[in-house]
């Protein structure tokens, strides 16, 4: 499950990239710029003091354990349903991640072929399950190294390429964008309902303090890394590579706009279908081969991670636990090997079926942001309660849980409520979902245990 933690960092750091690029980056990031400005681009900058905090704080934290999993620690502090909020929070992250990224691959493959969104969102799905079902962390990771270079060599000659479609070369690119505020990163308000910079800005620390902190795919990456050092360096590498790789992506999208605009096929298209349009109609076949290529390189070094990740979960966490406990850890290796394939299948059923239920949907970088700020569950809070409040307790851990839940599923029916109930509307932009969430049951944990410690004093 770790590679015997013998992989070198530059491996590990590359993985996690390419775990990055996902389909989401490669369809939905160009049609958020098209379609708007590069305010979605300030979540790549809180990506430096997320891989800081991660090489200082939580690498060492995990690398001292013998568990696998990151959720292992929350049962031993807070008891089993910590552990048990855990896994459930994450699951539901992976079921929607991976069905936010087939959903993208389907997306561009019904632009360029028009075949039905449903069938490509299938064949996908068993096909990268199949695929995931070959090998372990071990293999995912070395073909994550591989598809992330074929993905960004993909990008980069797509911008050569709109650069020479684009009236007037570089300048006129820079001139006609400038002009339409396509490169704004967003109001500089100090508002948060809206989408300003603050928003995504406050969102994205949040988001990837989770992914670098207590994502298991992360942390099943730094246990794979063969020393402390290394796993340092591989979050170092990955944040370090990715920040300008998705500003080159925001770039396809400002391209795209720029020559797309006035051409009469272009009128009424989606925003995240003009790439897909692009690749279809105006690059030459081995370019839009190896386009299409490097958008199935982008799902599947995503999806084998979520699906391995998930899979380790299922075993550590819920069959060790809940099932088989008379097991252990240190259970047979066969059977182990057999609970792990037999969970990577559920996993890919469930993940397709989430698939499916986004057709239809709006923006795709919109609805992932939305749901994974929702399915988090403000669990970072549980951590940071965990890490920074020595003496919670599991009755302040839990209080915080239940009033953090509790106003999560208020901001996400918020939107919903009339009539008399408009009253209650919380008018916070949904980004803000994960923020207000975490902090909730980080508040109320802490203030529970500093009220019980005064008490004791007294």
């Amino acid at each position: 499950m770790v590679a015997g933690g013998a992989l070198p960092g530059w491996a590990v750091g590359m993985s996690m990239f390419g775990t990055f690029l996902s389909s989401n980056t490669f369809i939905g990031v160009p049609g958020q710029a098209y379609g708007g400005n590069w305010n979605a681009f300030v979540f790549s900058l809180s990506l430096p003091v997320a891989a800081f905090l991660a090489a200082r704080w939580w690498i060492p934290f995990y690398r001292r354990g013998d568990a696998v999993s990151a959720y292992h620690h929350l049962e031993e502090r807070f008891g089993r349903w910590a552990r048990t909020y855990a896994v459930a929070c994450y699951l539901l992250t992976q079921f929607a991640r991976v069905g936010s990224i087939l959903f993208g691959v389907a997306l561009a493959m019904n632009a360029l072929t028009g075949w039905p969104v449903a069938w490509i969102i299938l064949s996908t799905g068993v096909v990268v399950t199949v695929y995931t079902l070959v090998g372990g962390i071990e293999a995912v990771i070395w073909t994550d190294v591989i598809q992330s270079v074929v993905l960004t060599v993909g990008a980069l000659i797509v911008v050569g390429l709109l650069i020479g479609d684009a009236q007037g070369g570089f300048g006129g690119l820079l001139e006609t964008a400038q002009a339409a505020e396509k490169f704004s990163l967003g109001s500089l308000a100090f508002e948060f309902t809206t989408s300003t910079f603050w928003v995504v800005l406050v969102y994205g620390l949040f988001i990837n303090f989770t992914n670098f902190g207590i994502d298991q795919s992360y942390v099943q990456r730094y246990h794979a890394a063969v020393s402390d050092r290394a796993a340092s360096r591989s979050v170092w590498l990955a944040a370090g590579l990715y920040l300008p790789v998705s500003a080159v992506f925001f770039f396809i999208g400002t391209g795209l706009f720029v020559v797309l605009q006035g051409q009469p096929e272009a009128t009424g298209l989606a925003a995240d279908q003009a790439f897909p349009h692009y690749i279809s109609t105006r690059l030459p076949s081995g370019a839009a081969g190896l386009l299409i290529a490097a958008l199935f390189a982008a799902a599947m070094s995503s999806i084998d991670t979520s699906f391995n990740s998930s899979a380790t979960v299922f075993l550590s966490d819920i069959y060790r636990t809940y099932i088989q406990p008379e097991r252990g850890a240190d259970g047979g290796e066969a059977e182990d090997l057999r609970v792990l394939r037999r969970a990577t299948v559920v996993i890919g059923v469930l993940g397709t079926g989430a698939a499916l239920l986004m057709i239809g949907a709006g923006s795709l970088l919109d609805v992932w942001w939305t749901v994974s700020g929702i399915f988090a569950g403000g669990l970072l809070g549980l951590f940071a309660l965990d890490r920074l409040a020595p003496r919670a307790g599991r009755g302040a851990a839990q209080a915080g849980v239940a009033v953090g839940v509790l106003v999560i599923v208020w901001m996400t029916v918020s939107p919903q409520l009339e009539g008399g109930l408009a009253m209650l509307r919380i008018p916070l932009h949904s980004y803000m979902i994960t923020v207000i969430g975490t902090l909730t049951i980080f508040g109320v944990g802490l203030l529970l245990a500093s009220r019980r410690q005064r008490a004791a004093l007294r």
